[in-house]
């Protein structure tokens, strides 16, 4: 996404009020003649029927994914391939990939003659790294095994045969890495994982040369000058300062890495191995955390830094990449601008134009030719002005927080006393940005205003901001979400009697706690795939995720030391509070967030006779990736809120 013009949190905090005065002002029988139609769920929730393009290396071939039935099946999102002539698609696509079971979420290009992607089964998140040969269509499982996860650490992409590949087949705890040729299928430990790495680098000849070890509450940066002899410690950090490594500097010599050490915000810096104390700064944003930086392989050079206020923004430091994203916004005001793959030779893009109103188009353009060839609508089934505008907002917590988020009003209706969804994101270490959201604009189109709020410890603004999450699940992060709510009412936007609560993972978690500790304040929630007891969820977390459990329990709570509080906040542990109706959504192979979490809860809150809707999907993980099923979890979504939030009410 691209940002090119920056304003602040006040400002756009400013033009989002005088929007809401502007609306408020109108007559309401006016407004009622401008709401859109409702348009079906399918229309919001079915798969594209073409997305994900990509470019082969060469530029020659396209590839792109289009949800397919085989052998009479459900429809899943299979890789399907075309030749180009120039930028325009050219004869008859062939599809590659016979998956049926489910969609495939994310494919690469491996030079101009292979695909590679990583396959799910069933949910349950052990990855598989699956190679097609383009031009025979041979399919190899390069990393076969019934509990093996495994991810693509580097493509090699100046070596044609062979990729980097990590995998836990050794031990489910820790992932080594490979070297595995892609003819053969054959396999060679390029680095084997003593038991306390959790993260690989390579540098730009795809040398594994750094390593990061977690260690109780530490991480330490470690490496090596070659892809051979013994990791040093470079770097030692209390955990709650990091310095990630993104990638080497153009002679393979230095790091650039991300880093908050000696500071609140995150930066972007070089570190010299052998000096590695003094970091010299790159860039620094004056109000949030670096999200990234990117890289030219072509050019060897260091392209741009990422970064989210209100919106994505970039800092360029690369002037060829500076003028794309320029022409780019040029030739499609009002969007904001990704890069989604490249050739080789970097001069053909394809590109993503979206907005808060559409997933948009995507595009490929001649950087040479200065030229853009649409290739597709990514969902022409819902028209941009039928949709919302999302606003960017902030209010204070209760004890002096900026709480900054998006508000959504659905169009057509005078923002007063209106029925409201608070949805607070997942993560709960990650936040919601500015942008299209099916789930957001389903429910603006059925009328109920929508909230999304960076509470405390959402990433992007600062360790002081994180680190006042720690401990304070079901507390302090939980009042922010109320404090939230407060201010839809204050502000007169919210109906107080009609306000809902929808949340996935953490987001299901906050849900629960929300009609818990709460239990007037809701009047409907929905929970998807959520904590309910903090004990039972740590002590099933996946293998993976056991050499970062010191960490999670201090930010978290330990359940030996901290176990009072972690009683207090474990919804399951309090059902007999809960009066507030509730749908719960939960896939039976979810490795993150265990079925028995949302079981417990269903079985208290029907023992006492609460009314609560129970949707188990036996083929899915963590959230329903399977359109059929998402159809029918949005549907009863739909019916739930509809009966209990009534926003067709009067002042509606």
């Amino acid at each position: 996404m691209i940002h090119t013009a920056h304003r602040t949190a006040r400002g756009w905090l400013g033009a989002a009020l005088l929007g809401l005065a502007a609306l408020a002002q109108q007559p309401a029988a006016a407004q009622s003649d401008t709401r859109p139609p409702q348009f079906p769920i399918r229309d919001f929730f079915s798969n594209p029927e073409q997305a994900y393009f990509r470019l082969s290396e060469d530029g020659r071939t396209l590839g792109f994914m289009q949800p397919v039935s085989i052998d009479g099946g459900e429809r899943r999102l299979n890789v399907f391939v075309q030749p180009l002539s120039g930028s325009r698609p050219v004869g008859t696509p062939r599809r590659l990939t016979a998956e049926t079971a489910r969609d495939i979420t994310i494919y690469h290009w491996k030079g101009g003659g292979t695909i590679l992607y990583e396959k799910d089964f069933g949910g349950d998140e052990n990855f598989h790294v699956v190679a097609v040969d383009v031009k025979s269509g041979k399919v190899t499982d390069l990393t076969p095994g019934d509990e093996v996860r495994a991810s693509i650490l580097d493509p090699l992409r100046d070596d044609p045969h062979h990729i980097l590949v990590s995998h836990n087949r050794r031990d489910p705890q820790v992932f080594d890495v490979y070297r595995i040729d892609l003819t053969t299928g054959k396999e060679t430990l390029v680095a084997k994982n003593p038991g306390d790495i959790i993260g690989w680098q390579t540098d730009h000849a795809g040398r594994v040369r750094v390593a990061v070890r977690t260690e109780g509450l530490n991480t330490i940066l470690l490496y090596r000058a070659a892809d051979k002899g013994d990791f040093k410690p470079i770097v030692t950090t209390d955990y709650r300062t990091e310095v990630d490594p993104a990638f080497f500097t153009a002679d393979d010599r230095k790091l650039y890495a991300i880093s908050n050490r000696a500071r609140d915000r995150k930066a972007l810096v070089v570190i010299d191995p052998a000096h590695p104390d003094a970091e010299k700064m790159v860039y620094e944003h004056p109000e949030v955390d670096l999200a990234g930086a990117a890289w030219s392989r072509l050019r060897k050079k260091l392209t741009y830094a990422e970064f989210q206020t209100d919106r994505t923004g970039r800092k360029f430091f690369d002037a060829p990449t500076e003028r794309i994203f320029a022409r780019l916004a040029d030739k499609l005001p009002g969007m904001e601008i990704t890069l989604q793959s490249a050739t080789k030779a970097e001069d053909k893009f394809v590109v993503a134009a979206a907005n808060d109103r559409t997933p948009g188009a995507r595009y490929i353009y001649d950087a040479k030719a200065d030229t853009l060839t649409k290739l597709a609508e990514i969902n022409p089934k819902i028209p941009e002005a039928a949709m919302a505008p999302m606003h960017p907002v902030t209010y204070a917590s209760r004890d002096g927080l900026t709480i900054h988020g998006y508000l959504t009003l659905p169009v057509g209706r005078t923002p007063k006393n209106l029925a409201c969804v608070v949805n607070p994101h997942g993560g709960p270490w990650a936040r919601d940005g500015w942008g299209y959201n099916p789930e957001v604009q389903f429910l603006a189109n059925r009328g109920y205003c929508v909230l999304q709020m960076n509470f405390r410890g959402s990433t992007g603004y600062g360790r002081k901001f994180w680190e006042a999450s720690f401990g304070q699940w079901g507390l302090a992060m939980q009042n922010d979400i109320t404090d939230g709510v407060q201010w839809l009412i204050d502000q007169g936007i919210a109906d107080p009697k009609r306000v809902g609560i929808y949340g996935a993972s953490y987001g299901g978690y906050a849900t629960l706690a929300g009609v818990t500790f709460t239990p007037d304040l809701y009047a409907a929630a929905v929970d998807y795939v959520g904590v309910s007891n903090l004990f039972t969820f740590m002590s099933t977390i996946p293998p993976y995720w056991k050499p970062l459990l010191p960490k999670f329990h201090d930010m978290v709570g330990d359940p030996q030391k901290d176990k009072e509080r972690l009683a207090a906040t474990s919804p399951a542990l309090h059902a007999d509070r809960i009066k507030t109706p509730i749908l719960i959504a939960q896939g039976a192979r979810d490795p993150r967030v265990n079925k028995a979490e949302s079981d417990q809860m269903v079985a208290a809150l029907r023992k006492r006779g609460v009314d609560v809707e129970y949707i188990v999907k036996d083929n899915e993980g963590h959230g329903f990736r399977n359109e059929e099923n998402q159809f029918e979890f949005y549907g009863a979504m739909e019916a739930f809120f509809l009966k209990h939030l009534k926003p067709d009410a009067p002042g509606g």
